[in-house]
């Protein structure tokens, strides 16, 4: 398959960045690689939703997206026309900001805030 005429994602910056919420397009089936499940066997349905784990990259042009479907228990690697936005995930300036679940190495650095008595 020629890859001419399909845009290589990994030319821009990621659609997803891990803390986002995204939700399934479509219903994926155990190919085999799966463990825990046998091969044909539903692991995500249209509609499931899921946060983004990381991102990887298939064959120098496509990025995967490995989506934390929590409920259903299983990581699955998506790929961008797969999945869409659950909810937006930027501020009012319009730049993309991590999810408040999400704990960065800066956050760790800084002093604790002590809580209200």
């Amino acid at each position: 398959m020629s890859t001419d005429d399909r845009e290589i994602e990994v030319y821009r910056a990621p659609a997803y960045l891990p803390g986002d919420k995204v939700i399934a397009r479509k219903q994926v089936k155990n190919d085999g690689t799966m463990p825990g499940f046998e091969i044909g066997d539903i692991v995500v349905k249209k509609g499931d939703v899921g946060y983004v784990r990381d991102i990887g990259v298939f064959l120098s042009q496509f990025y995967i997206y490995a989506i934390d479907f929590i409920e259903r228990g299983s990581i699955v690697g998506m790929r961008e026309k797969e999945i869409k936005p659950a909810e937006a995930a930027r501020t009012s300036s319009g730049e993309r900001q991590l999810q408040s679940h999400i704990v960065t190495r800066d956050m760790l650095a800084q002093p604790a805030k002590e809580l209200p008595r």
